[in-house]
């Protein structure tokens, strides 16, 4: 899970816990069942907590409210894609032990200029509101990010000649710009028969006619909207064109500001996008320094210790320092897969080797050879041959056409399995049975 996203979730879940109480209070609801998702249920009051926070974030970023009745369908369906996901990864054993949420919320508390105890203190906020179920929460949206980038993101092929074809194309020509756009997702059923699809457009046509007389977008997408995003009101926030979903991205290079584009229909739905913004990116040159370097690598076994070893590589240095090649010695003592070429590494750029190799190569100067340095792998003798600073733009440029690419790909594989997840699941709402 990306930082920032880990971030807003984490303070939806802080206005969560510190919001329930006080309405739980208020209400005192007699607990019913809404929706029952395979075997497990989703209770009124649950449901209440979530429309309640709903509600203040939507107020939060001055979006104005659906219909409560629309506003608790939109939530309820949010829960059950949420449950749904938490269940598959139960089956299919992803978990998040102590240690990995331990290091998540240090870095909330990081980021928000608090230690731990702060953030808890935030958290519980004299509203009564259990650490634990923070904790929890904060947990299930790691697994949730596991869950997807195991099942869907890992699984996401890019060709190079798909990334060839992605860079000479005019999209990529036309310079680097980022823009910000809204989004409105009805989803279809898998194998959605042609009068499901008429439904669905007429659900478009009446989205669409909203949007004609005026109505706020972000209303629209909270109150129609099946992406995971509506409730906040369908904000693809800041991204490089390339990035967003294909169908997007072709609609909005040919759209402004302000626009909002026709119907548009994919494999997983009909789609309505509000280009919002763009603003230019300056792409910079990029230059890394590589070291052509070499080196004599022996590791340690039950009949040589790490004493000996570093002896023995002290004994080979000072030959090599009065005039012994370097070459040879590689050949005849490392156990390295470099040792017939003499120890020859090649050009190294930064990151290409663990850190401790990486620190002491860089502190010589070339033709250096260095004091036995221990890594992961056993004991070196490193020398460098010589330096050279590299343009490395275009393979920066190759590397974030295929992110983007990925990132595309995923974006859409993402809502066919979502799909795909609750068409093959029991799910039953029974919201109209409560009223």
């Amino acid at each position: 899970m990306s930082l920032n996203r880990l971030l807003r979730v984490a303070l939806a879940l802080l206005l969560t816990a510190m919001l329930a109480p006080r309405f739980a209070q208020a209400q005192q609801p007699v607990d019913r069942i809404v929706a029952v998702v395979n075997d497990e249920i989703i209770t009124q009051s649950d449901l209440r907590t979530r429309v309640t926070a709903a509600t203040a974030t939507l107020k939060r970023q001055g979006t104005a409210l659906p219909s409560a009745d629309q506003l608790e369908r939109q939530v309820l369906d949010r829960m059950i894609y949420d449950k749904l996901q938490l269940q598959e990864a139960a089956n299919t054993n992803v978990k998040v032990d102590d240690a990995t949420l331990q290091r998540a919320l240090q870095t909330i508390a990081e980021n928000n200029r608090m230690n731990i105890n702060q953030l808890r203190e935030a958290v519980e906020k004299s509203e009564g509101v259990p650490w634990d179920r923070f904790r929890e929460d904060i947990r299930n949206e790691i697994i949730l990010s596991r869950l997807r980038e195991r099942d869907v993101d890992s699984k996401v092929v890019v060709t190079d000649a798909e990334v060839d074809a992605f860079l000479a194309s005019p999209e990529a020509a036309a310079g680097s710009r980022e823009v910000q756009i809204q989004h409105i997702l009805l989803r279809a059923p898998e194998g959605a028969t042609p009068e499901q699809w008429a439904a669905l457009r007429k659900r478009a046509d009446e989205v669409q006619r909203q949007i004609r007389q005026g109505d706020d977008f972000a209303k629209l997408a909270a109150t129609y909207s099946d992406a995971q995003d509506a409730m906040q009101g369908g904000i693809l926030d800041w991204r490089p064109i390339e990035r967003l979903p294909a169908i997007y991205g072709e609609a909005v290079s040919r759209m402004k500001p302000g626009q909002v584009s026709d119907t548009m229909q994919s494999s997983v739905g009909l789609h309505i996008v509000r280009f919002v913004n763009e603003r230019a990116t300056t792409e910079q040159k990029q230059q890394i320094e590589q070291t052509h370097a070499r080196h004599i690598l022996i590791r340690t076994s039950d009949a040589a210790s790490d004493s000996d070893v570093r002896q023995r590589l002290i004994a080979l240095r000072e030959r090599i320092v009065n005039g012994v090649d370097f070459a040879e010695m590689a050949r005849t003592n490392s156990v390295d897969g470099t040792a017939a070429k003499g120890g020859d590494l090649g050009w190294v750029s930064p990151g290409d080797t663990v850190p401790e190799f990486e620190r002491a190569m860089n502190a010589l100067k070339v033709g250096e050879v260095s004091q036995p340095v221990q890594s992961p792998f056993g004991w070196h003798l490193i020398q460098v041959l010589e330096r050279r600073t590299v343009d490395v733009t275009d393979d920066r440029r190759r590397a974030q056409a295929r992110d983007a690419l990925h990132d595309r790909k995923a974006d859409e594989a993402f809502e066919d399995w979502l799909r795909q997840l609750r068409d093959q699941a029991y799910v039953d709402v029974r919201l109209d049975q409560n009223r």
